[in-house]
């Protein structure tokens, strides 16, 4: 691809290095922010900003948040004693727009991949320990894409847990195994997430 311009080359690495976004998309986009008014660009260019300077972590849950606590640790109405451990913040937002979920999450930010070189000490395993065992939680219900490495972090986090007083469930399998969570259809996932079944571990 030839560039007349190596400003518009530059916008356009910048917006193809992000993912799913191939050369001609980013072409696209970059022409179409040059035409546009100047404040519609400025205004996408202080979001990006703010999401790397002023966005935190819930030091509850780990999800992503404006301030210490994020908005889903705050509501009142939530199931306090319930917790739903997920991979990543985009499981969270997919398990929310099934609106069958009531409890409180725990983000563990990955799973256990030894061939990745993610071990244990890489998530937010000992956060969701402390929390079991200060919030008096009674569930935790997992809901990790299931595939080799979701079943690994399952098995892990219930091996923990299990000379504690709590349950340990899972969704149901009506996500495909090897699927990820994210991409369920909300109908799908909803009715995994209340169809959740004991989990039992195999030794």
């Amino acid at each position: 691809m030839n560039f007349s311009s190596k400003i518009l080359q530059d916008a356009v690495e910048a917006l193809g290095a992000l993912p799913g976004i191939g050369k001609k998309t980013a072409l696209r986009l970059a022409l179409h922010l040059e035409c546009d008014p100047f404040e519609k660009a400025q205004k996408i260019s202080d979001a990006l900003i703010r999401l790397k300077t002023d966005i935190k972590r819930c030091s509850k849950c780990h999800n992503l948040s404006d301030n210490d606590i994020c908005n889903i640790c705050s509501q009142e109405n939530r199931r306090k004693h319930v917790i739903c451990v997920v991979e990543s913040v985009r499981d969270v937002m997919a398990i929310e727009d099934t609106s069958q979920f009531s409890g409180l999450y725990h983000v563990l930010g990955g799973i256990i991949s030894p061939l990745e070189g993610i071990g244990p000490e890489d998530l937010s395993i000992d956060l969701l320990k402390k929390r079991v065992e200060t919030e008096k939680i009674d569930e935790l219900v997992m809901a990790i894409s299931p595939s080799i490495e979701g079943e690994t972090t399952i098995y892990y986090i219930s091996k923990i847990f299990e000379n504690l007083d709590v349950n340990v469930s899972v969704i149901a399998r009506g996500v495909s195994f090897g699927g990820e969570l994210e991409y369920a259809d909300e109908i799908t996932l909803g009715r995994s997430i209340e169809s959740r079944i004991p989990y039992e571990m195999k030794n």
